[in-house]
């Protein structure tokens, strides 16, 4: 009797070792073990420990965390013919694990395969300037194609950013120039601007001081002042033109006068010329006067 209890307790020994016990699971907080029974899904597991029936069930743990994926940079040909090297971050994670072990064999392979062939497509439809001035539209219209794809698979994409877009050395060097004219035309404008708005700062100042004749000596006093701090070693006195004026005046008319009282030209007198015309008949005939100058005009 005592050597079939033994026997008893040996066989309950041997079930728990090889039957209960690698019956019993342990899924983490941000897992879930999707069970197939007979190859018949069970469900969606965790977390916690909890047993299943062994050599019958099997178990495929699906990772809940927000996976961050590196697309391969790929060389892209834009709608106007220039071709770049683009590098994008996918991130996704799964929301219905047992769709995704259902529908897709690897579902993050699946997700990068997608990936990279939509960002080959919206790139190829779009300009050299829209992907540089308008990054966050095009992450926004990648993000919703790819989820698209991506849903009836249990994944959720929650972003697609462009991390890198390297262009051809022509091109740099052409939109390096293109902005240092943009640069230069924006510095004449300015400039241009200036300009108008110290002439008529300038206007509005000389009819003011044309109005006051103190307020003119009084800007060349503070002329003087302005050289004196320099210690500059010349020294300038302004004269004002109304002193100045009278003598140019006077100027002008000696000048006038001297031109009125030239003496007239000198002309040579009328002589005479006896030329004979035949045998008896004589001919008088009288030359043009002539005219000389006197020496020095």
């Amino acid at each position: 009797m005592s050597a079939l209890l033994i026997i008893v307790a040996i066989l309950i020994v041997l079930i728990l070792l090889f039957i209960v016990l690698p019956g019993f699971r342990v899924v983490q907080q941000y897992e879930r073990g999707v069970t197939f029974i007979l190859g018949h899904l069970s469900g969606a597991r965790g977390p916690g420990l909890f047993w299943v029936p062994p050599l019958i069930t099997r178990m495929i743990k699906v990772d809940l965390r927000t996976v961050t994926m590196q697309v391969p940079p790929q060389e892209v040909i834009t709608r106007d013919n220039v071709t770049i090297r683009v590098t994008a971050v996918v991130y996704f994670h799964v929301v219905n694990p047992e769709v995704a072990v259902i529908n897709v064999v690897n579902f993050i392979d699946a997700t990068m395969q997608i990936g990279q062939t939509t960002l080959r497509n919206v790139l190829g439809q779009s300009d050299m300037d829209e992907l540089l001035a308008q990054r966050n539209k095009i992450n926004q219209s990648l993000q919703g194609i790819i989820d698209e794809y991506t849903e009836r698979w249990g994944i959720k994409v929650t972003a697609v950013e462009i991390k890198d877009i390297e262009l051809p050395g022509t091109m740099q060097r052409a939109m390096a120039r293109q902005a240092e004219a943009e640069r230069e035309k924006r510095a004449k404008i300015i400039h241009a601007e200036g300009e108008l708005q110290a002439s008529t700062q300038l206007a509005q100042a000389a009819s003011v001081i044309g109005s006051q004749p103190s307020a003119l000596q009084l800007r060349y006093l503070q002329t003087l002042t302005e050289i004196a701090v320099e210690k500059n070693s010349t020294i300038i006195f302004p004269l004002p033109m109304d002193v100045i004026e009278p003598v140019l005046n006077s100027i002008r008319g000696a000048a006038d006068n001297q031109h009125h009282e030239q003496p007239p030209h000198p002309t040579a007198p009328v002589e005479p010329i006896y030329t004979e015309k035949s045998s008896d008949e004589e001919v008088r005939t009288y030359e043009e006067p002539v005219t000389t100058r006197a020496q020095g005009d």
